[in-house]
């Protein structure tokens, strides 16, 4: 068997067509990846300043209740990581 008699019983593409095809395929899943990344990055980066702008106004307003505060959720993690 041949070449191209191969190549015709697979279809009209050519191993070089496939390859381009596959290609094409993976570039565009990396590009929806990276963008889906790209997008997840600005939400964290949004998120956590959002809650860094709450804890600085908390401690400007509250510093007693903050302080309370941050002592408490100490103590429950370090409970729960000593058990």
């Amino acid at each position: 068997m041949t070449a191209q008699s191969s190549s015709s019983s697979y279809g009209s593409g050519s191993i070089e067509d496939i390859k381009g095809k596959a290609k094409q395929s993976f570039d565009a899943a990396a590009d929806r990846v990276q963008e889906a990344a790209s997008e997840a990055r600005d939400q964290v980066e949004d998120f956590a300043g959002n809650i860094k702008g709450q804890i600085d106004r908390s401690v400007r307003d509250q510093p007693l209740t903050t302080l309370l505060t941050a002592a408490a959720i100490g103590f429950v993690v370090g409970a729960i990581w000593k058990s």
